[in-house]
């Protein structure tokens, strides 16, 4: 379906799809993705909480979301003559993004009744229970189909398996595998849309989620177990009174069909809490949720205000990651703002990188505060980035959503004109082998006292200074470990399934290669995961049999957790210079 049409679709229950292509017949499973793909040149056009799609001139399609979400199969009527038992109601619950299964945590938790149920969750048991290890095994399964087909071939009814998964997951109380599943979902549909804000990465990283939740929930005990769960939501505590200086404000743009704005503020002490406004919506919802007035209070601050003002809060509710709760007990109005050359925001840029490193590293907010001196553009195959010297390293400044709505890379490509100038910047750490971040905030180059909001403020070349042609060139690399002949294979794995690493190829070579760079281990994952691709049985009669996906599953998770931890390393070491 065309990201146009796509985005006018209200989002739909994971389990709501998952049953609706349960009950086709084998025959209309087949033709479920041409069905999808017909609804792309269908219009849709909202009306109140209906969303109408015209099938032909007599025939109409209609999704209700009265809260904003379709939460019942009945909610998905068709006209034609066919249902309900027709394909038009299962497309287009395949073709709508996947609904969030909880609330959006600015408004978990906000009052005293949530905050006190919070205080009183009961001990979990030490081990899974049976429900949750059959969830686990159910979860396994789904994903390891999808990871044998890979994007290309993982098409509606696999993805339908992953969501009944999920769903029987959350229920079971197993919500971050739930959670893990659902945003593979996400990513396997903006893959097959030629969404330009795929990534590739984003997909690896949800699967090896899943898989690695599902392969030790049945054995973790204890701790480990209670952070396999995870939980439903967010429980917010009671954080007293609060004076907050703002940061910075960042859109959101999900593939998933949220879309807002969060700004980030600082107390005195330098910790740091978001405000934040995500609801249902396309690009237009997180361009104009800028100028929005916050959800906090009695405050009348925009969040593009607040971003440079302060907040004084009382009764405030406080998410374990910093997100401040909107109940009716929060009291708050605006109040003075500081500069980043003042306290107390100040002090964020005085930590030490390393220290900032291994905060975001270790599972903290992967905010990065870094002064640094632009050097011009690189050449990257995702786009130019913006290069920058920062602690005697070069970094290289991404942008942090490619959606021509948003400003980001028109940004960098007016900051790389800026060559020489010397400024403090609010970057996300993307762990890489080389220094890699995304930019969310900058000061302005021409303009002391005045800073940039990357995803929301547009520069204009008239506000720079004038400068020397900056020559797009090849983004300067170290000597990096070989790793990448692995990650490259899992990559491969994940777009193209099973078969693409089955084909005839000697890996002998990149073995070799991994261990002479003191990288036996990956070397010996590397002929696992090739072993366990073109492994074939055959029948008595010499016939092939279907191939394990189990034993490919678990080799590519082996080689996708390693990669995921030599790449942390490495990151660490490439900041250190």
């Amino acid at each position: 379906m065309s990201q146009g049409t796509r985005q006018e679709l209200p989002p739909v229950a994971a389990s709501v799809t998952a049953g609706l292509v349960a009950a086709l017949s084998p025959r209309l499973r087949k033709r479920l993705d041409a069905g999808i793909a017909k609804l792309a040149d269908r219009p849709a056009v909202r009306d109140g909480d209906t969303v109408r799609i015209s099938l032909d001139d007599d025939t109409d399609l209609e999704l209700h979301a009265p809260d904003g979400t379709v939460t019942g199969a009945d909610a998905i009527r068709c006209g034609c003559l066919l249902a309900p038992d027709c394909l038009h109601r299962a497309a287009a619950a395949s073709a709508a993004p996947v609904a969030s299964e909880t609330k959006p945590e600015a408004d978990e938790g906000s009052s005293q009744e949530s905050t006190a149920a919070a205080d009183e969750v009961p001990a979990e048991p030490e081990t899974a229970d049976a429900g949750q290890v059959a969830a686990a095994f159910a979860l396994h399964a789904a994903a390891a189909a999808v990871l044998e087909a890979g994007a290309g071939g993982a098409g509606a009814v696999l993805q339908a398996e992953l969501l009944r998964a999920a769903h029987t997951a959350r229920l079971a109380g197993l919500h971050r595998a739930a959670a893990s599943a659902v945003s593979v979902v996400t990513a396997l549909r903006a893959a097959r849309a030629a969404d330009p804000a795929y990534r590739l990465a984003d997909l690896v990283g949800g699967l090896r989620d899943v898989l690695s939740v599902a392969h030790r929930v049945p054995h973790a005990t204890g701790a480990e177990l209670a952070a396999l769960r995870g939980t439903a939501r967010q429980p917010y505590r009671p954080d007293g009174s609060l004076r907050l200086y703002g940061l910075f404000s960042e859109p959101v743009l999900t593939a998933s069909g949220y879309a807002g704005a969060v700004t980030w503020t600082a107390d005195a002490q330098g910790r740091l809490y978001q405000v934040s406004d995500v609801a249902p919506g396309g690009a237009g919802r997180a361009v104009g949720s800028a100028d929005r007035a916050v959800r906090l209070g009695d405050t009348a601050l925009t969040h593009r205000e607040l971003s440079r003002a302060g907040l004084a809060v009382s009764g405030a509710t406080v998410s374990p990651t910093g997100r401040l709760g909107a109940g009716a007990g929060v009291r708050a109005v605006g109040a003075s703002g500081a500069g980043w050359r003042e306290e107390p925001l100040d002090r964020l840029w005085a930590v030490p990188v390393a220290e900032q490193l291994a905060r975001a590293l270790s599972g903290g907010h992967d905010l990065l505060f870094l002064e640094v001196t632009l050097l011009g553009t690189a050449a990257e195959a995702a786009g130019d980035c913006l290069l920058a010297g920062s602690g005697g390293v070069v970094l290289r400044l991404t942008a942090a959503h490619d959606h021509p709505a948003l400003p980001h890379r028109d940004n960098l490509r007016l900051l790389a004109g800026a060559r020489g100038a010397t400024l403090r910047v609010v970057a996300r750490l993307t762990p890489a082998p080389h220094p890699r971040a995304q930019l969310l905030a900058t000061e302005h180059p021409a303009r002391s006292g005045t800073r940039i909001d990357v995803g929301l403020d547009r520069l204009q070349r008239a506000d720079l200074p004038p400068a020397p042609a900056s020559p797009v060139q090849a983004a300067p690399s170290a000597e990096e470990a070989p790793v990448h002949l692995l990650r490259r294979r899992v990559q491969q794995a994940v777009s193209g399934g099973r078969r693409v690493l089955s084909l005839a190829g000697d890996t002998a070579a990149d073995a070799r290669r991994l261990s002479r760079s003191g990288l036996a281990t990956a070397g010996s994952l590397l002929e696992e995961l090739h072993a366990a691709a073109a492994e074939r049985s055959r029948d008595v009669f010499g016939r092939l049999l279907p191939a394990d996906p189990g034993r490919f599953a678990r080799a590519w998770l082996a080689a996708a957790r390693y990669t995921e931890e030599v790449d942390r390393a490495l990151c660490v070491a490439a900041w250190a210079g």
